[in-house]
């Protein structure tokens, strides 16, 4: 018999039931009355999961494409910005703001290190003329979580926008955009927020409206200003993917049942989960401290081949984990466990790590790493 297929991947992730069914519902105009209601519903909760009283915008595109609305919006050609380089995601904000013309002050973190508040002092007191820092709350390629609080203490002081890749964290783990003082936070949605692909969303502060009005952007496509006008009216630009926004206003649905602290508390419990069962296991997670929630990234001892022992898993277990990418890659497994993952899941995970592991020239001797890991879920649900 076939297995039951998990994805414990840092994304997609799996669908809950009620969002499944909202996506197989009857197609409504994106025109019309229907949509115009479903639209201001879930604006409202997008600003309680964002922490912020702006409008957060949806863009039918997936995560990158909000990063490069947030570089070609806010920021004009010549500028400078800071962009923190801790992983593969890090990278591409570089990438992005050199295809507008920005120019780039690289902070080149160790990867699975976070950054430290001090070296984004540093830069900031070296050059006065930067106007922005990007960088990511979780670096997805490695399962870092940035100090981004720490950090918005620092840019709030100046005349520098601090723009937030919450990709892998909205919906995982807190990131109150306004609390914090994040002038600009995206994420995408087929993480935490447990839908397809295809749709990202975008909250901009007063102060980061003030800079779009200042560059004043030509763009045609990510055009976040038109965008603005047009959420006013409960309506997108361009036309929207209708079934992916009636699935976002039941996640949101959900979130509001559960309510936030609920979602992150589950969220820390499966970290701590696996987290405690990897370690059970005799591996060592990427991360020792400064680690995402709802993402493990796992050290493979030497002489283990990732790339054979992720095979292993699905073919075996039908369990999908993710690798490491470019000079990570075949030496990790990245281990998900965000947005609709239960701790069945989880254990059916570690269960298929240590099997996998085994199968491909790996050891473990322990017997109880399953229950050392329920231990540590049972306990953070507690605390």
């Amino acid at each position: 018999m076939k297995n039951k297929m998990r994805l414990l991947t840092p994304g997609p992730t799996p669908l809950p039931e009620e969002v499944r069914l909202a996506l197989a519902e009857d197609m409504i105009h994106h025109r019309k009355a229907d949509f115009t209601a479903c639209m201001g519903r879930v604006q409202a909760g997008l600003r309680e999961l964002f922490g912020t009283t702006q409008p957060v915008l949806p863009l039918s595109c997936s995560g990158t494409g909000a990063m490069t609305a947030a570089v070609y919006n806010l920021f004009a050609p010549g500028e400078t910005v800071i962009v923190v380089e801790g992983g593969k995601f890090g990278q591409r904000w570089a990438e992005i703001a050199r295809s507008r013309g920005v120019q780039v002050r690289s902070i080149v973190v160790e990867w699975g290190e976070p950054v430290r508040p001090e070296d984004i002092l540093k830069e900031l007191e070296a050059d006065p003329s930067v106007t922005g820092v990007l960088i990511q709350a979780s670096e997805t390629s490695t399962g870092v979580l940035h100090p981004i609080q720490e950090i918005a203490a620092l840019t709030r002081k100046r005349d520098v926008v601090l723009v937030v890749d919450g990709i892998s964290a909205v919906g995982i783990s807190p990131c109150p955009m306004d609390e914090w003082g994040i002038d600009c936070l995206l994420t995408g949605s087929q993480k935490g927020l447990m839908l397809p692909p295809g749709l990202a969303l975008i909250s901009l502060s007063e102060g980061a409206w003030n800079k779009v009005d200042a560059v004043d952007p030509k763009e045609f496509y990510f055009n976040l200003r038109r965008e603005r006008a047009k959420s006013a009216a409960d309506q997108t630009l361009f036309t929207s993917p209708v079934n992916l926004i009636r699935g976002l206003e039941v996640c949101l649905e959900l979130f509001r049942a559960q309510g936030m602290d609920g979602v992150f508390r589950k969220q820390w419990a499966l970290t701590s989960m696996v987290r405690a069962g990897v370690q059970a296991l005799g591996l060592e997670p990427l991360v020792e401290e400064k680690f995402t929630w709802g993402l493990t990234s796992i050290r493979l001892p030497e002489g283990v081949d990732g790339v054979a022992l992720l095979k292993h898993c699905e073919r075996e277990y039908g369990i999908l984990f993710a690798g490491g990418q470019d000079d990570l890659k075949g030496r990790i497994v990245r281990f998900g466990h965000m947005g609709h993952v239960d701790w069945g899941d989880a254990l059916a995970g570690l269960y298929a790590l240590r099997q996998g592991l085994q199968a491909v020239g790996g050891y473990s001797a322990s017997r109880d790493y399953l229950e050392q890991a329920m231990a540590a879920y049972e306990a953070a649900l507690i605390s």
